[in-house]
């Protein structure tokens, strides 16, 4: 995969799931009578996506890094 159809992929994953959180947030204040304008849905929204996308890339260099770790260190007993 190219770079650039990786950003795209990563670009259309991010606005649907930014989507969907936002119809999630708003119909969840519909129906608990507590209606909120969308666009502050859709903030609220891209802040919960921009800390799952950085949870999400924390978790995978944290596993990177522990597969290097150990990799690393059964090698140095042969």
């Amino acid at each position: 995969m190219t770079r650039l159809a990786r950003h795209r992929r990563l670009a259309l994953s991010l606005t649907v799931w930014w989507l969907l959180i936002t119809l999630a947030l708003w119909l969840l204040g519909q129906a608990l009578d507590q209606p909120a304008a969308p666009t502050a849905c859709a903030a609220s929204a891209g802040l919960l996506v921009a800390v799952g996308e950085a949870g999400d890339w924390l978790r995978r260099r944290w596993s990177a890094y522990l597969i290097e770790r150990r990799s690393r260190s059964s090698s140095s007993w042969r």
